[in-house]
């Protein structure tokens, strides 16, 4: 069974990823959103009565202003975080990649497909793509290069170390 180190919740804050059917008009978010926001990233599991009793409103007022955020698109949802090395992946990776004339769209696919991508971001400059990989070994990683680079070039470092784990945009 995988060691759970946190809940936590994903929040879209961001103007520039913020769902289509959501102008910036329509999100009015107050001091107590940011304190809901807050309490909440820190304890995703807390109970409706005791998040309002921390941020001073009533039970069905916090629910409410909850409701409002996830139909708003800033709650995105609750999920699990888990701790990769629990389950065997003792490395991470971070790969820049650089599709071939033509191929930007094959190797799209080709990294949605790959589970151990855990994360991609389209990206200005060289690279098309930076992502990050969990793995079990080099040889692993050796397996999951090999499965893009006809379609492309990659730059590959490890990663040694996370001083600073993803995180809330500033509130």
């Amino acid at each position: 069974m995988p060691k759970i180190r946190h809940i936590s919740f994903f929040i879209l804050l961001s103007k520039a990823i913020m769902p289509k059917h959501l102008s910036a008009s329509q999100t009015t978010i107050d001091a107590i959103d940011r304190e809901l926001i807050s309490v909440l990233a820190s304890d995703g599991r807390i109970a409706v009565s005791e998040l309002a009793k921390r941020i001073g409103l009533s039970a069905p007022s916090t629910a409410e202003r909850i409701r409002r955020l996830e139909s708003q698109g800033v709650i995105r949802g609750f999920t699990v975080q888990i701790d990769p090395a629990a389950l065997g992946y003792t490395l991470q990776a971070i790969v820049r990649v650089q599709p071939l004339p033509g191929q930007l769209h094959l190797v799209e696919e080709a990294i949605r497909r790959i589970p151990e991508f855990v994360e991609c971001v389209k990206v200005t400059g060289d690279d098309c793509f930076v992502c990050r990989l969990y793995l079990r070994s080099i040889e692993h990683l050796d397996d999951i290069l090999a499965k893009v680079t006809d379609r492309a070039a990659t730059s590959t470092a490890i990663v040694k170390t996370t001083p600073i784990e993803r995180r809330l945009p500033p509130l």
